[in-house]
């Protein structure tokens, strides 16, 4: 059984930042690939950003690259995203989402077996 809890997110103004977590629990030792996707109103479900179970290797979406990065802490069970130069077009609800297993990136929802709740984000102009 795995469980993700996201927190962090919240109301910013443009040119801010903030930086979202997510928490993990399972009942293995794995670390397994996460990723961070988001979702604004109206809009599919996209792609944000992916790392790998040592953090060795992310993947960033263009929309955000040099504006985000994607880091993990495995002693904390714990990723995170941070979010610099948001802009309003970065208001979406983040989901944290993390597979049963692997070694790579994935930048696709199917890839992922567990997700979280979500965490709002909005940026105000």
């Amino acid at each position: 059984q795995v469980q993700l809890v996201e927190s962090g997110g919240g109301l910013v103004q443009a040119g801010g930042s903030l930086r979202l977590s997510c928490a993990v629990s399972r009942r293995t030792f794995s670390n397994p690939p996460m990723g961070w996707f988001r979702q604004a109103p109206g809009k599919e479900r996209e792609f944000v950003a992916a790392i790998n179970w040592s953090g060795g290797s992310t993947s960033i979406a263009d929309s955000v690259k040099g504006r985000f990065t994607i880091s993990r802490d495995n002693a904390k069970n714990t990723v995170y995203l941070q979010m610099n130069s948001l802009i309003p077009e970065d208001t979406a609800v983040y989901y944290c989402a993390c597979r049963g297993g692997g070694s790579g990136t994935y930048d696709y929802e199917t890839a992922y077996a567990y997700w979280g709740q979500g965490t709002q984000v909005t940026v105000s102009s």
